[in-house]
Order: C-alpha cells, then sequence, then structure tokens
C-alpha cells in the first residue's frame, strides 16, 4: 500500500515516508527524517530533520517533535504534544548575536514501543518514555519515565502502573497488579513492572 502526502503537507524529498503512511494537511517533514509504515502525521505536525519514527506512530493535530528524537513503534502523541531538543535554550548568545545551529548542541526525547503522550504534554530532553508508559495530558516530563508508568502533572510523577491496553492498573497486593480488560499479570519488583510470562 502506497503512503498517501496531502498536497498542503511540506515534505522534504530527502524524507523517507513508508508505506501505507499518511501525511495530512500542513504537517511538515524536514531533511533526513524518516517514518515508519502506517503512521499517521495529523494536521499541522512538525517532524525535524533526521527524527525517527517507528511503524504504526500516530501523532496528531499539531504535535511537535524536534530532532533528533526517536519514537519507536505503536508511539501515540496527543494533539499539540511538544519533544524538546534544547537544554538552554536561547534566542541569542551571551554577547547578544542570534545563535545558530552549531551554537548548541540537540539533545533527544526517545520515546520507547507502545507509549503514548496526552494532549498538550512536554517532554523536556533528553529523557527515555518507557514502553508502554502513558503519560498524562498537560504534563510536564523532566526526567525518564519507567516501563508501564502512568505521570501526570508538572513536573510529571508516576501515579499509577498502566497495562499495555492503556488502562491504570488494578492493585492485587503484594507487588501483583492486572489489567481490567485484558486480565494480564504484572508483577512489581523494586519499582519495575513487567509482564507476567514476558
Amino acid at each position: 500500500m502506497e503512503s498517501r502526502i496531502e498536497a498542503t503537507a511540506d515534505v522534504d524529498t530527502r524524507a523517507e515516508v513508508g508505506e501505507g503512511s499518511l501525511v495530512w494537511h500542513l504537517a511538515q517533514v524536514r531533511e533526513g527524517a524518516k517514518i515508519g509504515r502506517n503512521c499517521v502525521i495529523g494536521r499541522g505536525a512538525y517532524i525535524g530533520p533526521r527524527v525517527r519514527l517507528g511503524d504504526n506512530v500516530k501523532l496528531q493535530n499539531y504535535a511537535l517533535v524536534y530532532e533528533p528524537a526517536v519514537l519507536e513503534d505503536g508511539v501515540f502523541l496527543g494533539p499539540a504534544a511538544v519533544l524538546t531538543n534544547d537544554r538552554y535554550p536561547r534566542s541569542v548568545d551571551a554577547g547578544g548575536r542570534l545563535k545558530r545551529q552549531d551554537d548548541w548542541e540537540a539533545v533527544a526525547v526517545h520515546v520507547r514501543e507502545g507509549a503514548s503522550i496526552g494532549a498538550r504534554a512536554v517532554c523536556v530532553a533528553p529523557v527515555t518514555i518507557g514502553r508502554w508508559a502513558l503519560v498524562a495530558a498537560g504534563a510536564v516530563v523532566t526526567r525518564d519515565v519507567p516501563d508501564f508508568a502512568l505521570v501526570a502533572g508538572v513536573p510529571a510523577r508516576q501515579i499509577r502502573w498502566a497495562g499495555r491496553a492503556g488502562i491504570p492498573l488494578t492493585d492485587e497486593g503484594s507487588g501483583h497488579f492486572t489489567c481490567p480488560l485484558t486480565g494480564t499479570e504484572y508483577h512489581e519488583t523494586d519499582g519495575v513492572l513487567s509482564e507476567r510470562g514476558a
């Protein structure tokens, strides 16, 4: 299945768009970016140079992904979510001169497989969002998020665990958790959650 790029989208000829992917109106995909198969890039979304998206990734409208971010397979970014890339952002240097590309070092947000980032959430690089983690809408992530963690607030703090289905897990006690939708069992040891049998 071929990719589909709307006429009003701005996709650089040096970018790669995988089979079955859809790039909606007014989205911008910069040079060297790589979009996997079956992705959906929403209206007005921005994907910076050399950003990497895996397969089945969804960027909702006006999500902003700055280089050198990496989004693994199955990642979801809600509307207007932002992945930053500058530890100490300034328009000008200490002498008042406009900063150029070589005047700072871009750092990455890495979003692991299956993770979801809610609407208007901001991930401040450098951070890693763990596998199947869930970042609540409006959260500001300033430190790494563990696999399966549900984080919320400013700055984001873990409030629960969430399973692959994206639903908060039920605490069965003694470090045991279950997904109320799928019945999948999880176990927590020393702050690390893992699926039973995985």
